[in-house]
């Protein structure tokens, strides 16, 4: 089923005729023959709005009860049951009454597209989501509902209802929005000027960009290159130079100039890295275009003059705005540059500013790149073979007559080697020594600075142009060569930063001292700051060199955000190196960020571990610890009651009930504070070699008697523990047993020593517990099962695991053959005890 389409009046705010507008178009759609129905519209008592609904047919609403009064609301079901075509649905920012299927009615509007049936609807600019912030901050009112942003960009038309603040108030004073008892209030608050043009201005900024997104989606998809001048966008072209400050500046004042002006200031690299740029500059240039609105972008192209014009016919540009040529005037020997270039190839519809500037004819400072790819070693090797080997060879050849044209071959061989070894300057200065030296020495008339055959003279040109081309070609592979390792190098690296956003490995000083390394320099540090008046904070440093508190003050920055800078200090990185230093940099920040949520992630675990804690530990006392208090209090009030004449018997009974209640509380609130000791950690164990005979008997006092039976040989070797934490563990280890095991069946509590550790195990016939349970039964506050309430606040066991762990034991959970549960305490052995004799059957002593 196709995908309904959305329509959207979207108005600047309420009374600006969204829904009569809707209406409007309802009668012109029915009047075409189309299946229109209203699902939801409010006329909020306007006459006007409500004549319009006359004609069309309306979905009976749906009424809900919330808070003892009736609510209408769209009803969804009955709208999707008739199946119109078009379905009117007025605020789509609405929030449903509670009992509705979905809790906004945008979500409605959703289901109804899904459906395949168009929607009409209304909503107000201020009702947007993304823009609730700035609608408070004009208005001091916050909008509770809202929309998704993205709900109404996916509509497929939206129009905007106008109209001017001052015709508003009109309406207003006149009754037409508000009833007359509310107008005054409403223009001198909600209604006032300011806030209006205010709410106008944002609604028309919302559409202009809607439209111009479709612009560009439309000269994309049609491949359209010729530029529209709808609105004016002025691309500066920077050199990284100092003038480009200024040209940003000329370019934010012809942008003020015209409405919705735009700048995207631009930095054009070559793809070899080479560049005169001054990265700290460029960082400048970045923040300059930034602050005043615009934008920056880094472009890479060979072809400058190219890549400008296809950067702004891409972002239909209108005008294009250059610095003067720093070139000095015989430097126009090269070409008539980058300016004259752009305008010359602009065509009529972008135009082209040239702006004078401080730098004007000072020179460019157009770095030389040949010989900085060859190894220092190669390029001395090359100048001695360029200018020492022609003498040499000359020298030798005078012994021998091999005829010029293998003194030629010679010298053309020399002057390859000086290109294969130094590049093209060495290389052309052995071609030039040897050409002077093949005309005085070799080509007639010797010893001569003329040439008398003209064959001579075309045999050396060719010899000169020969050793030029070698040696362009080699200075290109050592540069192409370079440039693959460089590729190479960056791959590594930035394989290596993937890893880690995968792996979540490295830490942030980690990370920043790969930075340093990776690029040697004294000191790495990344900067933040929580807004632009906030002083910089650093986040992270690693390093020797001087401390940086601002990313001015380092040698390198590079922002991330706008509100974080990754800031070296050491020495200045060419322009290619900041292509690896901003995935560093994007990498510190994303790593930064994750240790910050990993933090509250923490934290948010201990507050909800608390909260757990502290819930349940309500819950015990008002449950738990009130049921044994209210028995020993009406056990008291009997005893004290005048009244009633109690039996001897009857005393005795109270009494016992007394005592019982007491010792549950003793229990209970015991089993409290040895769970606070151990949240806490304030558990500190005094261990102490003990006989585990000595300290089983004693745990068994608060079990009925005969209700277990223990097994602990004489023979067992003594157990480092401190036997206060052991015998409260024991003792809750057995209650636990005897309250789940079955009726006359006693519990076993039996030890044995396996080689450096003695276990306790306290074996019920109980129902069991199923694998799955077994490690949870040890958090605090777990009952398993259906026990009641009365029988404990489910900190035994807890308590007990925390008791063993202080002492460097274990306790776990097993199956008990036969059925049942098994708690196994482990304890680390201290020895075997001297003198003790083996038995040949262990005595068992039964409580």
């Amino acid at each position: 089923m196709a995908r309904g389409k959305l329509r959207i009046y979207l108005g600047a705010a309420p009374g600006v005729g969204k829904t009569y507008a809707m209406l409007s178009e309802a009668h012109r759609r029915v009047e075409r023959g189309t299946d229109c129905v209203v699902a939801f519209v409010e006329h909020h008592d306007r006459p006007r709005t409500e004549v319009m609904l006359r004609g069309l047919e309306q979905v009976p609403r749906r009424e809900l009860e919330h808070r003892g009064g009736v609510f209408p609301e769209m009803d969804l079901d009955a709208v999707l049951a008739r199946r119109p075509r078009v379905a009117l649905v007025d605020e789509l920012a609405h929030t449903n009454v509670p009992g509705s299927r979905n809790a906004k009615r945008w979500q409605d509007v959703e289901e109804l597209l899904a459906a395949g049936i168009d929607v009409v609807s209304t909503v107000n600019i201020q009702h947007l989501e993304s823009l609730g912030d700035v609608v408070e901050s004009i208005t001091g009112v916050r909008q509770q509902e809202t929309v998704p942003d993205e709900v109404v960009r996916r509509a497929d038309q939206v129009e905007l209802v106008d109209m001017s603040p001052e015709a508003l108030r009109r309406r207003m004073a006149h009754g037409n929005i508000y009833q007359p008892d509310k107008v005054d209030a409403a223009l001198s608050n909600y209604f006032r000027p300011g806030n209006l043009t205010a709410l106008r201005e944002l609604a028309l900024l919302w559409v202009a960009d809607r439209v111009d997104a479709h612009l560009t989606r439309y000269r994309s998809e049609h491949r359209v290159s010729r530029i529209w001048g709808s609105r004016e966008r002025i691309v500066v072209g920077l050199t990284g130079g100092p003038e480009g400050r200024t040209l940003i500046r000329r370019a934010a004042r012809l942008a003020e100039k015209g409405a919705g002006g735009e700048v995207l200031a631009v930095y054009i690299a070559r793809s070899d890295g080479l560049t005169s740029a001054s990265p700290k500059e460029l960082a400048l240039q970045r923040t300059l275009a930034e602050d005043l609105g615009g934008t920056f972008h880094h472009v890479v192209g060979d072809d400058i003059p190219a890549a400008l014009l296809s950067f702004a016919r891409g972002v239909n540009a209108t005008q294009i705005v250059l610095g003067s040529s720093r070139r000095k005037t015989w430097q126009y020997v090269f070409g008539p540059g980058v300016g004259a270039t752009v305008a010359r190839e602009s065509g009529p519809d972008l135009d082209v500013h040239i702006v004078t500037h401080d730098e004007v004819a000072k020179g460019r400072g157009l770095p030389v790149a040949r010989g900085a790819r060859l190894g220092r070693s190669r390029r001395v090797w090359g100048w001695i073979t360029g200018v020492a080997g022609p003498p040499v060879l000359t020298a030798l050849l005078s012994t021998v007559d091999l005829g010029l044209a293998n003194d030629m071959l010679l010298f053309l061989a020399l002057t390859v080697a000086a290109a294969l070894l130094g590049g093209l300057l060495p290389a052309l200065a052995s071609a030039a020594v040897g050409s002077l030296l093949l005309n005085y020495f070799y080509t007639p008339p010797l010893h001569r600075w003329t040439i008398a055959d003209p064959k001579n003279i075309v045999a050396i040109v060719i010899f000169v142009a020969v050793g030029a081309a070698v040696a362009s070609v080699v200075d290109l592979a050592a540069r192409r060569t370079h440039q693959a390792a460089r590729l190479r190098a960056e791959s590594e690296i930035l394989s290596f930063l993937a890893g880690n956003v995968l792996r979540g490995e490295t830490g942030l000083e980690e990370l920043l001292e790969r930075v340093r390394e990776t690029f040697g320099m004294e000191s790495a540090a990344l900067l933040e700051r929580e807004s632009d008046v906030e002083p910089w904070t650093c986040a992270g440093r690693v390093g020797q060199g001087r401390p940086v508190e601002r990313p001015d003050q380092a040698d390198v920055d590079m922002p991330v955000g706008d509100h974080m800078a990754l800031a070296l200090t050491g020495r200045v990185l060419p322009a290619e190196d900041r292509r690896v230093l901003a995935a560093f940099a994007a990498q510190a920040a994303v790593v930064l960020d994750r240790r910050r949520l990993r933090e509250e992630a923490d934290r948010a675990r201990a507050l909800a571990e608390g909260n757990r804690i502290r819930t349940a530990l309500l819950a015990a006392v008002s449950h738990d610890l009130r049921t044994p208090l209210a028995g020993i209090k009406a056990a008291v009030s009997s005893l004290r009651s005048e009244d009633v004449e109690w039996s001897e018997e009857d005393r005795a009974e109270l009494l016992e009930g007394i005592e019982e209640g007491a010792d549950r509380l003793d229990h209970l609130v015991g089993n409290l504070l040895d769970m606070s000791r151990l949240q806490t950690g304030t558990v500190t164990p005094l261990i102490r070699e003990i006989d585990l005979d000595e300290v089983a008997p004693m745990a068994l006092g608060g079990v009925p008697e005969g209700s277990v039976e223990l097994d602990v040989p004489e023979s067992l070797p003594m157990v480092e523990v401190d036997p206060g934490l052991l015998e409260r563990a024991m003792a809750n280890l057995v209650e636990n047993a005897v309250k789940y095991g079955p009726p006359g069946v006693p519990v076993l509590v039996a030890a044995s020593a396996l080689a450096d550790r003695v276990e306790v195990r306290v074996a019920d016939r109980g129902p069991g517990v199923p694998d799955t349970a077994k490690d949870r039964i040890f958090e605090p506050f777990q009952r398993y099962g259906d026990a009641p309430r009365g029988a404990g606040v489910g900190l035994g066991l807890a308590v007990a695991r925390g008791f063993a762990e202080a002492m460097g034991g274990t306790l776990n959970a097993e199956d008990t053959p036969g059925g049942g549960l098994t708690m196994v305490l482990t304890l680390r052995a201290a020895g075997t005890r001297p003198g003790a004799l083996p038995l040949a059957e262990p005595e068992r002593q039964v409580s």
